[in-house]
């Protein structure tokens, strides 16, 4: 899946607009439609609520509501579309995929969508400054850098 210049754009505005915090979001659709669901970080709610627990705030961290989630993934089979990538950004710092982006997308040893691309955007002082696209590789069990 290579985002379309629509969904660049609106992931772009999206992480400018969520600026210091990280953005998050999911892109569904099939070979000839994407939509960008842009969601809610709620990693300062978790935060507050368990900083032991979840000692990262929302500049340096993003979590996505299963509940709201879990709504975009019904809709997205309902209409016969396919969860096609998740986005989020990381603020004043280059686009990369973490350690700890790798541990949020691992469920019993591999990503709950191991198809869709995980795209990174970087984000310095309200300005895109880069974007990157992973893709899980099974052989490697890692996610490995993808060109688009």
């Amino acid at each position: 899946m290579k985002p379309g210049k629509q969904s660049i754009e609106e992931m772009f505005q999206h992480a400018i607009e969520t600026y210091p915090d990280e953005c998050c979001g999911i892109i569904t659709g099939n070979s000839t439609k994407q939509t960008v669901h842009p969601c809610q970080n709620i990693q300062n709610r978790l935060h507050s609520e368990d900083p032991e627990r979840h000692p990262r705030d929302a500049r340096t961290a993003y979590a996505i509501d299963r509940k709201e989630a879990g709504k975009i993934y019904a809709e997205a089979k309902k209409n016969k579309e396919d969860i096609l990538a998740f986005y989020h950004s990381h603020t004043d710092l280059d686009a990369y995929f973490s350690d700890t982006d790798k541990e949020v997308q691992i469920v019993f040893g591999e990503p709950e969508f191991p198809e869709a691309v995980h795209i990174v955007i970087s984000v310095r002082a309200r300005k895109v400054s880069d974007m990157k696209c992973f893709k899980w590789d099974r052989d490697k069990k890692d996610f490995i850098f993808v060109e688009m």
